[in-house]
């Protein structure tokens, strides 16, 4: 397939936000930027598009897709009983990285749910995004850009390794600011409940609603279909095994430079992802630094950008220091125990 490469400027946008929506209408793929990651996007009421989708990823059938909406006054077409709690999220987060599960109306396919009777919707604040979005007359369903099981594509580059010649178009709108996936809340339940963890954190939840809500982000779902994306299956993984080690700071130096030394030893290829703050205290040829301990929106926004290079490096062994999980440091943690398979060595 020939896929059509644009990077888009103040000058040519319309042009090519315009070109890109046609392809949408006509049942074609998309790639766009939006403020967590790149996304793939068709059109969300086709189902022959969306299938489109799992078959370029080589995503699970059952794994649900995100759709994406340009304008609030459009959710009422799409799900049922949008309360006063939904209102007030709404009201809050959107547009931003807040996807909010309801119930949804026959006009969405089960192709997209997962053969559920929810879906999961956000409104994205990314200007090509929602342009695209409303150049197309009708909401997007669009997963993360990249292969499924991989990092998420947060740079064109990503973008240009995993889906070029397998989509019609690619937009090019720079670095993810935010560079993980949008928090998944699901309303369906009696008590609002975390999916997956993202920007958007529980205590900013919880302080607009004036209420507790519940966290499911570690809920087993393996038997279970998965109500939001990446529940179920291995996320984010590049090629070598990654091990996460959690401790105390000198502790987890001191064991991390002694698995370097033996590995190295026997001219095995080895990495370490960490922060400015432990850098210098590290001992390998590979040292990929992610941000500072002072700001974890950073780290956030550099992980999976790390996470692939490592792969460009042709790296078997990473390892890699665990974070706190304030603030977006639930959402960091919550993507590396999925792209470690929860390999995780705590010392003492």
């Amino acid at each position: 397939m020939k896929t059509k490469l644009f990077k888009i400027n103040q000058d040519n946008s319309e042009t090519i936000i315009s070109e890109g929506a046609k392809i949408i209408v006509s049942g074609g793929l998309v790639v766009f930027p939006t403020e967590t990651v790149y996304g793939i996007g068709a059109n969300a009421l086709n189902k022959d598009a969306s299938k489109k989708i799992y078959q370029v990823k080589g995503r699970p059938s059952d794994n649900p897709l995100i759709v994406h909406i340009a304008d609030k006054d459009d959710l009422p077409k799409y799900v049922m009983n949008i309360d006063q709690i939904a209102k007030k999220l709404i009201d809050a987060f959107w547009p931003g990285s807040l996807t909010l599960i309801f119930n949804k109306k026959e006009i969405i396919p089960y192709e997209i749910t997962g053969g559920l009777e929810t879906v999961a919707i956000r409104m994205p604040d990314n200007d090509i995004a929602r342009g695209l979005i409303r150049e197309s007359q009708m909401p997007i369903c669009a997963p993360s850009a990249n292969i499924s099981g991989k990092p998420s594509s947060t740079l064109y580059e990503h973008v240009l390794a995993d889906l070029f010649g397998k989509v019609e178009m690619i937009i090019d709108g720079g670095k993810s600011l935010v560079g993980i996936e949008s928090t998944v809340l699901d309303l369906t339940t009696q008590i609002p409940t975390i999916l997956r963890p993202g920007a958007i954190t529980k205590t900013m939840i919880e302080n607009i609603l004036s209420m507790s809500i519940l966290d499911a982000t570690h809920q087993n779902a393996e038997n279970k279909a998965p109500k939001a994306p990446g529940m179920k299956y291995k996320h984010y993984s590049p090629n070598g095994k990654i091990t996460i080690v959690d401790g105390n700071h000198l502790n987890v130096v001191k064991f991390i430079n002694q698995e370097v030394e033996k590995l190295e030893a026997i001219s095995e290829t080895v990495a370490v992802i960490c922060v400015s703050d432990y850098a210098p205290h590290i001992k390998c040829k590979h040292i990929s630094i992610i941000g500072n301990l002072d700001d974890p929106k950073e780290i956030a926004s550099n992980l999976f950008s790390s996470l692939r290079n490592m792969d460009q490096l042709g790296i078997k062994n990473i390892y890699i220091h665990s974070f706190s999980t304030d603030d977006i440091g639930t959402a960091v943690m919550d993507r590396l125990l999925k792209a470690a398979d929860n390999n995780i060595i705590k010392i003492k």
